[in-house]
């Protein structure tokens, strides 16, 4: 019987954490295990779960998911759970790659032929969003996600929102789909302010208008607006999505692949959104491999409604975007604001895996900026 025989971790830029499962047969998958100014914490799980790992059937994915969860004592949190997201993707990606199917076809199969998708274009740093949409549609997208501001403070003046919705028309004037991003930056007292702001300009949904600490919060915001509203970059379980789900909280469930679990438990969370008519559109503003265990989980989950893809965004530099690592990038491929369904075996991208050594022998320190306001207080970045 063949078993887990080798995990390998690369830090890479801009911001990203790979993972390399070996076999002791040779079969190799990759994961992405990628925690935004946190990846050594990540790396430092990941060598603790060798421990577990190394001598375990790859093919047991949700006994090693299992594992990897409940006999470590403390559970969940956003550390512990990307590291297991990185894993669970390789172990998913090697036992597609030994069958030569997608992983989709391993969970059910195709319930879609194209993945509408979505990129950043901005809104707060930078503000030139009309612009940027424009160069969006150029490259094929029908509808991209902006910043709603750089931060408020817990009780702004009314024409913060006013300069929101001014923001937001912009975007909405070139014909394009927007989605407003609010990072969690506003506070109870404004948050109703904003929503009514934007919600003539019917966008596609607002995402983290109150930080997920605040289920009660964001039930009693939902209740009072038409504005879709989306969460869940920041939710690493069902067992965290669960009171937004009671509470009717939420439209649009946001688990990120490389923070939730990975594909197992992203698959659990989708499901249990389901049964709240809930939709999906998974958190993705990482790397290829993320990206590609979301467009797996996209291909077989029925309610899957769009797909946040990273192409450009401005974290990224040269020589380290979305497509700088893959050998083929046609697989994210846009045309007509959707990508084709991956049909290569495993998670479908074959990784430069020379370059990816390469750059892992100078491993990034990635942290996000400090965002302060006007009177030199913190504020949500």
């Amino acid at each position: 019987m063949d078993s887990i025989g080798r995990i390998e971790t690369f830090l890479v830029p801009p911001r990203w954490l790979f993972v390399r499962v070996e076999t002791r047969e040779g079969a190799v998958g990759w994961g992405e295990a990628s925690l935004e100014g946190h990846c050594e914490a990540v790396a430092g799980a990941l060598d603790a779960f060798r421990d577990r790992l190394i001598g375990h059937d790859p093919d047991r994915i949700e006994d090693a998911w299992q594992m990897l969860y409940r006999l470590g004592f403390y559970r969940g949190g956003p550390v512990l759970m990307s590291a297991i997201s990185g894993i669970d993707q390789a172990l998913w990606d090697i036992k597609g790659r030994k069958l030569g199917v997608p992983v989709h076809q391993l969970m059910g199969g195709q319930v879609r032929d194209r993945i509408r998708v979505y990129a950043w274009i901005g809104g707060d740093r930078p503000t030139d969003v009309a612009a940027a949409a424009l160069a969006r549609k150029e490259q094929g997208f029908t509808a991209v996600k902006m910043n709603g501001s750089d931060g408020l403070s817990r009780l702004d003046s009314p024409k913060v929102a006013d300069e929101v919705a001014e923001r937001v028309g912009l975007v909405r004037d070139t014909g394009i789909d927007v989605g407003v991003d609010f990072h969690g930056r506003v506070h109870k007292p404004m948050a109703r302010r904003v929503l009514d702001a934007i919600e003539p300009l019917g966008p596609l949904f607002a995402e983290e208008v109150l930080l997920s600490e605040q289920p009660e919060a964001i039930a009693q915001i939902a209740a009072q607006t038409s504005v879709p509203l989306a969460l869940g970059e920041r939710l690493y379980t069902r067992w965290d999505f669960k009171p937004f789900f009671e509470r009717a909280a939420i439209d649009i469930a946001q688990p990120d692949l490389a923070h939730a679990g990975g594909l197992s438990e992203s698959r659990r969370i989708a499901a249990m959104a389901e049964a709240y008519d809930v939709a999906i559109a998974p958190h993705c503003p990482l790397g290829p491999l993320a990206l590609a265990s979301c467009l797996q989980l996209a291909a077989t989950t029925p309610n899957f409604v769009i797909q946040e893809i990273s192409l450009g965004i401005h974290y990224n530099g040269v020589g380290a975007d979305l497509l700088d690592l893959v050998v083929d990038p046609s697989v994210f491929d846009v045309t007509d604001g959707t990508v084709a369904v991956p049909g290569g075996a495993g998670l479908g991208v074959v990784i430069d895996e020379a370059r990816v050594r390469e750059l892992a022998q100078a491993p990034h320190r990635w942290r996000n900026p400090v965002l302060r306001g006007p009177d030199g207080d913190l504020r949500e970045w």
